[in-house]
């Protein structure tokens, strides 16, 4: 039942943030700004007087793009270090590898954005940059663990001795081995991207504020949420639901022995 309940408050947000803009068309200003819900605009309109039936529709790409390009940066970094860290034989470099993440592994998520947020930084790369280097010490940690007991498997030695490169051992081999906690990890670290994206663009980092991105449109309608509801429950909505639908989608789809230890993964991103 969850599995359904999942791919249903996933696929709604998801169809709306690939086929909406489609349907949408181009987002035009209405006459009047705050109307309510008629013939015409199904949802009234925001407090610039737009469509919001058509904002919706428009305002999950952006949502999208920047929490899966974040999430793909922090594991482009994130693989290789941990890789390069674990196979080198200098110990110190690891050591101080895993000191120096420790550092931005103490920093909270949320803090760091509203500080961004405080110097008038806005900036979609500068957003994308800071929410995957919040997330780097993570999957550095998560990678790392998987390598090491990928790294004492016999066939590591085996082809030491037969003269395989190093590269080949750890980028081969070992990068094999990591691959299905990586892909465990990143089905539940999405939701924990969209959520810190959502929340930067409504502290007012990231996107301009006359873009129909759904938390921008939170942020743009809070002060009429009692005069145009829809305006804000509607795209806040969509993104519950899509957060929400991500995490019931890989938990139900988890083997069962992962599935028992999905609340220490949780405890270990949230630290993040």
């Amino acid at each position: 039942m969850s599995r359904v309940v999942g791919w249903v408050l996933l696929g709604v947000p998801l169809l709306a943030a690939l086929a909406g803009p489609l349907i949408a068309g181009s987002v035009r200003a209405a006459s009047t700004p705050l109307l309510p819900p008629d013939a015409v605009h199904p949802l009234g309109t925001d407090v610039l007087g737009r469509d919001v039936l058509a904002l919706a529709l428009d305002g999950g790409g952006s949502v999208l793009a920047l929490a899966g390009g974040a999430l793909v940066l922090s594991y482009a970094v994130g693989v290789p270090l941990a890789l390069a860290a674990v196979g080198q034989p200098y110990r110190w470099a690891d050591r101080w590898l895993t000191r120096g993440l420790d550092l931005v592994l103490a920093l909270p998520g949320l803090l760091v954005l509203m500080v961004l947020a405080a110097t008038g930084t806005r900036s979609a790369g500068a957003l994308v940059l800071a929410v995957a280097l919040l997330q780097l010490p993570a999957v550095v940690r998560i990678v790392r663990s998987a390598a090491l007991g990928a790294g004492r498997r016999g066939a590591v030695e085996a082809m030491a001795m037969q003269g395989e490169s190093w590269w080949r051992i750890h980028f081969g081999y070992i990068g094999r081995g990591v691959l299905a906690p990586v892909v465990v990890d990143a089905g539940g670290r999405l939701s924990l991207v969209l959520y810190l994206v959502a929340s930067a663009n409504f502290l007012g980092l990231g996107l301009d504020p006359a873009t129909a991105d759904w938390a921008v449109l939170v942020e743009r309608n809070q002060e009429a949420l009692f005069l145009q509801p829809c305006a804000v429950l509607v795209p806040a909505g969509l993104l519950v639901a899509l957060c929400t639908g991500i995490n019931l989608t890989v938990d139900g789809h988890l083997p069962t022995g992962r599935r028992n230890a999905r609340p220490d993964a949780r405890r270990r991103i949230s630290a993040a």
